[in-house]
Order: C-alpha cells, then structure tokens, then sequence
C-alpha cells in the first residue's frame, strides 16, 4: 500500500513545485524592482489560488491596487457626542482619487449643534466615497475608503490610464482636409415679422409667470435645531424682559488710555467684552438665582460663572462656554473670547466648546442694535442683552451733556427668578462698567 501511494505523493509534490514557480514569476518583476504590491487582478486566473495561498503563508505581500504602497482600509463615521447619532454629509473636501495628507479635511459632517470635520487617518489616497453630499449619515457606519500611500502622484496613474484611448482621434485628421463640395448659393433670409409683445396680467405676475420671484432652500440640521431651542424657550420658559443704560464715557476713557499698552504686554486687544463679561461674573455671585436653574422640581445654583457668549457665524448662532470667569483676568477673557469666535467662524467649534454654560451674554450693538429682548439659552434661567453704543443727551450732576450711551437688557425665567432679584442684578452691572475701579477693588 505505502508504495503504490509513491507516485501519488510524487505527482502531488510536482504540481506543487510547479505551483509556487509560476507565482513567483508572476510576481517576481514587480516584488524584486518596485516597492508598490502587485494587484490580483494582474496574476492570471489560474494562478488565483496559488497567490492567495502564497499572501496568507507571507503577511508582509498584500494584494491590493496597483497604484498603492500601503493597504486600503475603510473609515467609518466616526463618534461625534453622546447625544449625537447621525449627521448630514455638508460636503466633500476629497474627491475620488485624489492624495490627501494625514489630518487633512476629507468630509465635513453637519450635526444639529456643530460642523464636524473628519480627518485622513494616514496620508493616501481616496478610492470611494459610500455616501452623496446632503444623505444622513450614521455613526459607526463606513464613510470613505482610502490606500496607504505618501506619494501624492501616485493617483495619477489611474487617470492617465482612463485617458489613454482618446488618442485614435488624430487618425480622423485627413477628414479635415477633404475638400469642402461646392455648396448652392443660400436664399436671403426673410425678415422676420413682427409679432406684438404679450401682454403681461396681474395673475402672471402673481403666479411667476413673467420669470422666479422666489427660491427655497433645505434648512441646515443647525438652523432647524436653532429654531427647535428657541421656540422651546418661549413655550417652556416664563419670559420676561428689564431694561437699563449705562454711560460708556468712563469705560471708553479707560479703553482709550491703555490699549495700546495692554496690547503690547498681553498681544490682544482691549475691548468693552471683557469688561462686561467680568462685570456679569461678579453680578452673578452676588444674585445667585440670575445663576441658578430649574431642573424637574429642584433649582440647581451654579457657584461658578461659566458664561456663555453668543457668536454669529454664517450657519447660525452658536453660543461657546467661557469657563470659570470668576478667575479670568481681563486678558484671559479677550484671550478665550478671540479663540472661540475664530473657532466658530471656522466651524471648528466642538460640542464640548458650547456644553455647561450657566448664563449667557448677546452682543448686538456689533450689528448696530439699538435695542432688544434676547431669548433665554435653556436651560439657563437668564440671558444679558448689549447694544449699540449712541451718542445722546443725558442729564449729569443737573446738567444737560452729551455721553455715550448703551442700552442692556435682561431677559430671565420669571418662575424662578423675580423681579427684584433681576433689576438688581443689572444694577449692579450698570455700577461696575459705569466706574471701573469698582473692578479692581472688588466693590
């Protein structure tokens, strides 16, 4: 029996042999000269099998395409927040094909609270998108794929290739130089008739007839959210607003004489927003309940001041967190105010930048407001309201002088917080701008 197995084994042997030669020159030229892995596809068919035994016993070949110097891995989206399970894909920075280098922006991924950016793991190249600009998109599900590579024309080769059969075009050329048959003189043509102008009625103007009168377009996931939190506000919350002016003439006297100094020692410029910002931090601890919340049937106060600062950017109003300002210089507080703006504008503004505020500060005199009513940020209890600094009349020490002028507002949740503890509050920012070294004497 063991010899009549012999020939068996010997054929076996053989073929296995025979086997491993052919991969080995199929993939020889490219594995012995070049550093880019032989694609799959380019070993013939019958061979398939032996490659694929021979990439499993060697984990270091990997078949993939031929135009890549690493793997091709799959990106998924990726975690954004707790509360966050899905956005909408804003847009594709990368298209098909193209190198991108590690960090740099591939998709940019729209939230009902922030733009997220996602990033290139690696430097490569992008071989598929799975989703269209404006298709929701889950988390953890794939996202894009992309090859391993540092080279960025390696994508190239792909494009060149897809080009090349256009050159059989230039053999059409001697068509061109047939001589054109002599062609039957043309009629003059007739003059056109005229034909009298449509008359235009009211209910074609009124129906768009006589061209668009209007446009729409898809509300952004931040827009709706937007729209969701402030209509929330005026049905949840017992809104009610107050009103004071303070003189700015003493805070401008102040800004004028060191800004130039306080430029040059902390490379920010000196504002009237910290100045309020640090006004409200010490307002706030001395009325607890403008800080406080309601949370079911408790009432949760804050013995911190984390202030909020609306900011516009072209998507929406956004709203980061200033943290801990009761221990903020003023610097501090320009410092941190520039950083977020710029990080809002930029929609890079993360889901932690606008989480825990407990009260909140809207400029509107930057756009050249007057006056106004701010909507509450729930689920705080309060919101400040600046505006436009204007010359006017006022009477001082009995005399009629011209000052300039701001009018604030403070729109609270009139369950929790009443009247008087309201108008104190902005009292007391009113004393603070109106005399700055109450500031730094802590008055």
């Amino acid at each position: 029996m063991f010899r009549a197995a012999l020939p068996r084994l010997a054929r076996a042997a053989s073929a296995q042999a025979a086997r491993s030669v052919a991969v080995r020159a199929a993939v020889a030229p490219t594995a012995a000269f070049s550093t880019t892995p032989v694609s799959a596809a380019a070993i013939p068919t019958g061979l398939n099998l032996a490659a694929k035994g021979f990439a499993a016993r060697s984990p270091a070949f990997a078949f993939t395409r031929a135009y890549s110097t690493g793997k091709e891995h799959v990106v998924n989206v990726p975690f954004m927040a707790d509360s966050i399970t899905e956005g909408e894909l804003s847009r594709w920075e990368i298209p098909v094909g193209s190198f991108v280098k590690r960090d740099g922006t591939i998709v940019t991924i729209e939230t009902d609270k922030v733009t997220i950016p996602v990033n290139a793991p690696f430097s490569g190249i992008v071989t598929e998108h799975f989703s269209k600009e404006g298709d929701n998109v889950q988390v953890g599900n794939p996202l894009f794929k992309m090859i391993e590579s540092e080279d960025a024309g390696a994508g190239a080769a792909p494009a060149a290739a897809t080009k090349a059969p256009e050159a059989p075009k230039a053999a059409e050329a001697p068509k061109a130089a047939e001589a054109p048959k002599a062609a039957a003189p043309a009629k003059a043509p007739e003059a056109p008739k005229a034909t009298p102008a449509a008359a235009v009625s009211v209910e074609d103007v009124v129906k768009g007839a006589v061209g668009p009168r209007e446009r729409r377009v898809k509300m952004t996931r931040i827009r709706t959210r937007i729209a969701e939190r402030l209509k929330e506000s005026q049905t949840v919350a017992a809104s009610l607003t107050t009103f004071n002016e303070i003189d700015m003439l003493p805070l401008t006297q102040l800004r004028n004489e060191y800004k130039d100094l306080f430029f040059e020692k902390h490379g920010v410029k000196l504002g009237f927003m910290s100045a309020f910002v640090k006004a409200s931090s010490i307002a706030l601890q001395d009325v607890p309940e403008i800080n406080a919340r309601i949370e079911g049937d408790e009432i949760v106060y804050n013995d911190h001041t984390d202030i909020s600062i609306a900011v516009a950017t072209p998507k929406g109003l956004v709203t980061p967190v200033l943290r801990n300002v009761e221990n903020q210089s003023f610097s501090d507080i320009e410092r941190n105010i520039a950083a977020l703006g710029k990080k809002a504008r930029d929609n890079k503004i993360a889901i932690e930048d606008m989480a825990g505020g407990t009260f909140t500060i809207s400029n509107g005199g930057v756009f050249g407001s007057l006056m106004g009513t701010p909507i509450i940020n729930l689920p705080q209890s309060a919101i400040l309201g600046m505006h436009g600094v204007k010359e006017r009349a006022v009477v001082v020490n009995g005399e009629v002088v011209v000052r300039p002028m701001m009018y604030i507002a403070l729109t609270y949740d009139h369950r929790l917080i009443d009247g008087r503890e309201a108008v104190t509050f902005l009292v007391r920012v009113k004393e603070l701008l109106e005399d700055p070294r109450r500031l730094l004497l802590d008055l």
